[in-house]
C-alpha cells in the first residue's frame, strides 16, 4: 500500500473525524486521498492559525486528538503562534505538514527548511517520517504522545515522495491506554492529615480538573473540608459550578496578590494544573506564610516542578479526590465537621453579599454609553438558553463574565490559555464541531478577532450556526491596564498617551469584514437590542455576527 494510505487509515484507526487544514502543493497525496475516506471531514481554513485554533479547542471540547494538516514551512511559520497556544492549553493535537521531497534536500527547494527544528520549541515532539515504513508506528507513537499526561500538541513531517512510496506496515492505533494510576494509600492519608489539621483550607484547581471529568469529587471535597475553590486567572475550562458558593472565582497574576487572595490560608492543596501562570514578577511566594502545600497531579512533569511541597500525590484525578474525600469524612471528628460547615456558611454569606454589591453596581452605570461590558454581558446571559456554550477571548471583560453566566461544568464555557491572542473565534469552529447539538455564543475582542477573522469564512463555508459577538471598543484595552501597572511597578514617572492602542483611523468594521466572507451581521449600541439580536440569531441555524459597541477604558 502506499503512504498516504497509510496515513489516512492511522487516522481512521484513531477515530478522527475531522482534519482541519489549509493545503498547499506537497499535502498532495493528502487532499487526493479524501475522496476514498469519506468518514474524514476537511475543515478548510484560510490561515494556518485559524486551523490550529479550531483544532486545539475540539481538542478540548471532545477529548479526541485534534488533527492539522499545513503546508511546509511558511503554513507552519503561519501557524506556531497557535501550536504554542494549543501546548500551553494541553490540547492533545497531531500537527502534521507536507515536505518537499527529500531527494530535494540539498538543493534548497522552494519553501524547503528544517520543519521539525521549527515545530520542536512548542510541541511535545517533533519528527519527520523518511520512509513509507515509519508512517504507521511514526502516527501510533504520535497520537500516545499528544495523549499522554499533560497532554498536548506533537508534529509529523511528510514528505511527499514519501507518502508516495509503497510498504507492508499497516496502520494501527495504540490501543486502549489506561494511564490514571489509582491513588496512593500513604498518599492519600498524607493530603488528607493535612487538611484534616487545616483550620482555613484553600483549593487551587487547574483545567485538568474538568478534562479528568472530577468537577463534582472536587467540590464534595471542598464541601468536606470548608474551603473556598480558586482557578487560575486565564483558564480553559469551568471545572466546577462558578455559581457554587464555595467557588472563589480568579486569583491575580503576581504572587505577593495570589498570596493575598488566599487570605489566611493556612493548607492550599493544588489540582491538576501548572500553577503559576505569572505576569508580573514578586519577590514573595504565593502562599500565605507557614502554609501547608499540597498537589495532586496526574503527571510526574508536574508534581512540585514549581513548588516544594508538604505532600504530593500522582493519581488519576477523579479516583484521588474521592479517596481523599472519602478518607477525611471517615477520619473527622464532630467537631472538625462543624468548623467545615460553619466556613462553607461563610461563602454562602460572601456570594449573597457579591450578588447583592453587583446588582448595585449595574445599576449605577446601567445608563452608560458605549455599554459596559458588564451591561453587556448580561443582557446576553438573559438571551441564551441553558445548554448554551460560551467560547470567550474577551480578555479585561473575562473575570466579568462567570459573574453573568451560570456554569455547570466542563462544557460551557472554553478560553484559551498562554496568552497568545486570536484563539477565539477560530476555536469556536472546533468547538462547535465537537458539540453540534448545543447552541453557541463566541465572545471576542476587537484587537483579538483580527488575528483570525478569517475564521468566519470558514463558520460560513461549513454552516456553522456560531453566533459571534464582537466588543468593539475600538482599543487594546489590556495594554493599556498592562502600561499602567508597568508604571507602577517600576517606578515610572511619565504620564504619557496610550500610543499605538486604539484601533482607530480608520475604525474596524466587522459588520462589513463578516459579510465580505458570508456572514450576516448588524452593530448594536443599546442592551435591549443586543438581547433580542442574540435570540434571534440564535434561532436562524445560521454563522452571525454582533458587534456591539462598548465602552473602552475609563
Amino acid at each position: 500500500m502506499y503512504g498516504r494510505d497509510v496515513f489516512m487509515e492511522s487516522l481512521l484507526a484513531h477515530g478522527v473525524q475531522h482534519l482541519f487544514g489549509n493545503p498547499g502543493t506537497t499535502e498532495s497525496p493528502l487532499i487526493d486521498s479524501l475522496a476514498r475516506y469519506q468518514g474524514i471531514d476537511y475543515v478548510l481554513a484560510l490561515h494556518e492559525g485559524v486551523a490550529i485554533g479550531a483544532a486545539s479547542y475540539y481538542a478540548q471540547a471532545c477529548g479526541r486528538a485534534g488533527v492539522v494538516n499545513l503546508h511546509v514551512a511558511p503554513g507552519l511559520g503561519n501557524a506556531i503562534g497557535m501550536i504554542f497556544g494549543a501546548l500551553r492549553t494541553n490540547s492533545p493535537m497531531v500537527v502534521t505538514a507536507g515536505q518537499q521531497d527529500t531527494r530535494l534536500r540539498l538543493r534548497d527547494p522552494i519553501l524547503g527548511h528544517d520543519l521539525v527544528a521549527m515545530a520542536a520549541p512548542v510541541v511535545k515532539w517533533s519528527v519527520q517520517a523518511d520512509s513509507a515504513d515509519e508512517i504507521a508506528p511514526v502516527m501510533r507513537r504520535a497520537f500516545k504522545i499528544a495523549h499522554d499526561a499533560p497532554s498536548g500538541p506533537v508534529f509529523v513531517a511528510l514528505p511527499i515522495n514519501v507518502m508516495e512510496q509503497q510498504t507492508e506496515v499497516a496502520a494501527r492505533a495504540a490501543g486502549p491506554l489506561y494511564r490514571a494510576p489509582p491513588p496512593d494509600a500513604e498518599g492519600v492519608a498524607a493530603v488528607a492529615r493535612h487538611l484534616l489539621a487545616a483550620q482555613e483550607p484553600a483549593i487551587m484547581i487547574g483545567d485538568d480538573v474538568a478534562r479528568a471529568g472530577a468537577g463534582d469529587a472536587l467540590v464534595a471535597l471542598a464541601e468536606a473540608v470548608g474551603a473556598g475553590i480558586w482557578t487560575e486567572l486565564i483558564h480553559q475550562h469551568q471545572p466546577v459550578p462558578n455559581m457554587h458558593p464555595n467557588y472563589r472565582g480568579r486569583i491575580p497574576t503576581d504572587p505577593a496578590n495570589i498570596a493575598k487572595a488566599f487570605g489566611g490560608a493556612d493548607t492550599v492543596l493544588m489540582v491538576g494544573g501548572p500553577f503559576f501562570e505569572e505576569v508580573w514578577y514578586a519577590p514573595e511566594g504565593p502562599f500565605p506564610p507557614g502554609a501547608a502545600v499540597l498537589q495532586i497531579e496526574e503527571s510526574t512533569e508536574r508534581l512540585a516542578r514549581n513548588h516544594g511541597l508538604d505532600a504530593g500525590l500522582i493519581a488519576g484525578l477523579k479516583p484521588a479526590l474521592e479517596a481523599v474525600c472519602a478518607l477525611v469524612k471517615e477520619e473527622q471528628s464532630t467537631a472538625y465537621a462543624t468548623e467545615a460547615e460553619e466556613r462553607n456558611q461563610v461563602f454562602v454569606n460572601f456570594r449573597e453579599k457579591e450578588r447583592a454589591d453587583r446588582i448595585a453596581r449595574l445599576d449605577a452605570i446601567r445608563e452608560r454609553r458605549p455599554m459596559p461590558v458588564p451591561i453587556m454581558l448580561e443582557a446576553i446571559a438573559a438571551a441564551v438558553p441553558e445548554d448554551a456554550v460560551i467560547v470567550e477571548e474577551a480578555i479585561t471583560g473575562s473575570p466579568e463574565i462567570p459573574k453573568a453566566f451560570s456554569f455547570g461544568g466542563h462544557g460551557d464555557y472554553f478560553c484559551g490559555r498562554g496568552g497568545g491572542i486570536g484563539q477565539g473565534i477560530a476555536g469556536a469552529l472546533g468547538v462547535k464541531l465537537a458539540m453540534p447539538e448545543r447552541p453557541m455564543v463566541c465572545l471576542s475582542g476587537d484587537g483579538s478577532a483580527m488575528y483570525s477573522i478569517q475564521a468566519l469564512w470558514t463558520a460560513a463555508h461549513h454552516r456553522l450556526p456560531i453566533v459571534f459577538v464582537i466588543l468593539a471598543n475600538a482599543e487594546y484595552r489590556i495594554l493599556k491596564h498592562n502600561l499602567d501597572i508597568y508604571r507602577k511597578r517600576f517606578g515610572v514617572g511619565s504620564n504619557h498617551p496610550y500610543v499605538h492602542m486604539d484601533l482607530v483611523e480608520p475604525p474596524l468594521g466587522f459588520v462589513e469584514m463578516a459579510a465580505g466572507m458570508g456572514v450576516a451581521g448588524t452593530r448594536v449600541t443599546e442592551p435591549d437590542e443586543l438581547a433580542e439580536t442574540v435570540q434571534n440569531a440564535l434561532a436562524a441555524g445560521e454563522p452571525y455576527l454582533i458587534e456591539a459597541a462598548v465602552e473602552g477604558k475609563i
